[in-house]
């Protein structure tokens, strides 16, 4: 399981370029894997924290998406949540580089190509789940995304 959290504020909305591992050189959320023992909400907690200096303090759950890869058999399972409450400022760490977007100038074009399809539910305040199928890490052979009422 994996997290992916964003905050957003009004007009902008707060996104990191990924500046090692997987996603490098794409703005993205703030997250990563959930460590054994963690919860969900604990792990979205701990990885915004370490890639961004900001303390979470109240978060909710907006969407979950299964992505598989043709050339990967594991199936990432991404619980992605919207931080209401935090303290702190954003600082760059090691993996991260945090920046505020307009959110009429979010950089699709430098995210990961599955963001276009969850981001606007997402900024519309809709909760989703679905299931994305890459050919590689740039060309989706399917998308299928359904709005929630809740979680």
């Amino acid at each position: 399981m994996m997290t992916v959290g964003l905050i957003l504020e009004g007009d902008k909305i707060l996104l990191g370029m990924k500046k090692t591992g997987f996603g490098e050189g794409r703005w993205n959320g703030f997250g990563g894997k959930v460590k054994p023992g963690e919860t969900i909400d604990q792990a979205v907690a701990r990885e915004f924290k370490e890639e961004s200096g900001i303390d979470v303090l109240r978060s909710e759950k907006f969407g979950e998406i299964d992505f598989e890869f043709r050339d990967n058999p594991e199936i990432l399972e991404v619980h992605f949540y919207r931080i209401l409450e935090y303290r702190g400022n954003p600082e760059e760490s090691d993996e991260m580089r945090p920046q505020w977007f307009n959110i009429n100038e979010i950089p699709y074009s430098i995210m990961w190509p599955d963001d276009k399809y969850w981001m606007p539910l997402f900024l519309r305040n809709k909760k989703f789940k679905g299931k994305i199928y890459f050919e590689n890490q740039n060309t989706i052979i399917s998308c299928n995304l359904k709005e929630l009422k809740s979680f």
